[in-house]
């Protein structure tokens, strides 16, 4: 993503959904053990990755809340050609290693770069989310676009989900960070300059694009996602307190609106 600090250099993207049952852990805990796993077979480094909500629907046979993830990945020197066969393989593998018998686990990994058209696919990760689709309509997608797409499970439906979060990352406008670099290693409290130097996000503002001034302390809790906007890393704050000092202090928003920006 171009101008992003969060995701400059990310060259790979890694759709999983389906990677549950009511009893195991959900799509983003695995999309994190994914991340951990890859990088320490040295097959590059993250950027991050994304949760993607989809349509809710009694149509649809999802665990409990119909979210897919997406990671965004930097290949190592030589680029994606390097170890996209070997990123393949290694998610696969791990699906089939960790998700439970009663999971329908997709894959897709797309190489942005190289896509023949990423309209198209941004286009069906956004009629997930309203529509009820078929795992028929992302396979024939991602065989024309030359995503790769696999089920590793199951009924292998998860390929859908798969496929929506990529085309939702791809938009630059949908889904929350479960992961950045340092995210689960904050203070309860920093200053914008401390939390920049702390985690790559690239925007901390409100709903009126008010921003913190240097030395104006956030409250940043225990729940800190920034949301991608504009193919950026944002963390969305409440308006400002006012001090009877006159400084002004921050907070993170409340986790319905990030997960509903």
């Amino acid at each position: 993503m171009t101008g992003s600090r969060a995701l400059a250099g990310a060259d790979l993207l890694i759709g999983i959904d389906d990677t549950d049952d009511l009893h195991s852990p959900g799509t983003g805990r695995l999309a994190r053990w994914l991340i951990h796993e890859l990088t320490e077979a040295g097959l590059g480094a993250p950027a991050g990755a994304t949760r993607h909500q989809l349509l809710l629907d009694r149509r649809i046979p999802y665990t409990t809340h119909n979210s897919s993830a997406c990671i965004a990945w930097r290949s190592p020197a030589g680029g994606p050609d390097t170890v996209l066969d070997s990123v393949i393989k290694f998610a696969g593998t791990f699906l089939e290693r960790v998700c439970p018998p009663d999971a329908d686990p997709g894959l897709a990994v797309a190489v942005p770069s190289r896509l023949t058209a990423t309209a198209p696919l941004v286009d069906f990760g956004r009629r997930a989310k309203q529509e009820v689709l078929h795992t028929g309509q992302a396979c024939e997608l991602a065989a024309t676009l030359s995503v790769h797409l696999s089920g590793h499970g199951g009924t292998h439906d998860g390929v859908l989900g798969a496929l929506a979060a990529v085309g939702l990352h791809l938009s630059g406008n949908d889904g929350l960070f479960i992961t950045l670099p340092g995210l689960h290693r904050l203070p309860s409290q920093a200053t914008i300059d401390e939390l920049r130097a702390l985690v790559p996000i690239d925007h901390a503002r409100d709903s009126e694009h008010h921003q913190p001034a240097p030395g104006e302390t956030i409250e940043l809790g225990d729940w800190v996602r920034p949301v991608l906007l504009d193919g950026r890393a944002v963390l969305l704050l409440e308006p400002p307190r006012h001090e009877p000092d006159g400084h002004r202090t921050w907070r993170t928003a409340p986790r319905a609106v990030v997960k509903n920006h």
